[in-house]
């Protein structure tokens, strides 16, 4: 076998070996995200069987402010769509227009945690804490905990930015990204729910 043979032999070698690492830190990825399903499962478990232990306090009707809500869950979904973008940016191979757009849905997500900060900053000044009523434990048990994983999300993304202005788009930094990008649509998904299951229906 010639050289040159030798050479893409190992080419071809090296390159399976890391596409096969990357399926299979995808696949541990997913593993972990089902994990979280059981978390947030719990969560939202949680939350319907206190609900309704206002304790005389307030109930998501007289605290909830509905167009507030909707801002906020537009904040999440843009993001995933500029998130979308980057992963077609990705594909492209493109690195500028990669970290053009983890730059907007970075804003997007700092958006959204600013609000939810925000609103719960003005329960707790209103005296409708966590220890207020059991409802109030449950929804900010739940809300809050989602709020930490979109901010762990950032911090994801940030570093994402610095990596791939560095490094380049290599096998590692796309397959960071492919997890991120699984992290970041399984936030929006779970968001969707807390909207439906504990703003829009609480507000009825």
């Amino acid at each position: 076998m010639s050289t040159e043979s030798l050479t893409n032999h190992d080419n071809l070698t090296h390159a399976a070996h890391g596409h096969n690492a990357g399926a299979t830190k995808v696949f541990g990825f997913w593993i972990y995200l089902m994990s979280d399903c059981i978390l947030f499962a719990i969560l939202f478990a949680t939350y319907a069987v206190l609900s309704q232990g206002t304790a005389d306090g307030p109930t998501g009707k007289d605290i909830f402010e509905l167009p507030f809500v909707l801002a906020e869950t537009f904040m999440l979904l843009f993001s995933s769509i500029t998130y979308g973008m980057a992963m077609l940016a990705m594909n492209d191979g493109d690195k500028s227009r990669v970290n053009v757009w983890l730059g907007v849905t970075f804003l997007f997500g700092l958006g959204f945690v600013a609000m939810e900060v925000y609103e719960f900053h003005k329960l707790i000044e209103e005296n409708y804490g966590p220890d207020r009523s059991a409802f109030l434990s449950s929804f900010f048990a739940l809300v809050a905990t989602h709020g930490l994983h979109v901010a762990t999300g950032l911090v994801w993304i940030a570093i994402m930015m610095v990596q791939v202005a560095r490094r380049g788009l290599n096998a590692t930094t796309q397959t960071r990204l492919m997890c991120l990008s699984l992290f970041w649509h399984f936030l929006d998904v779970v968001w969707i729910c807390v909207f439906t299951v504990v703003y829009l229906l609480g507000a009825l």
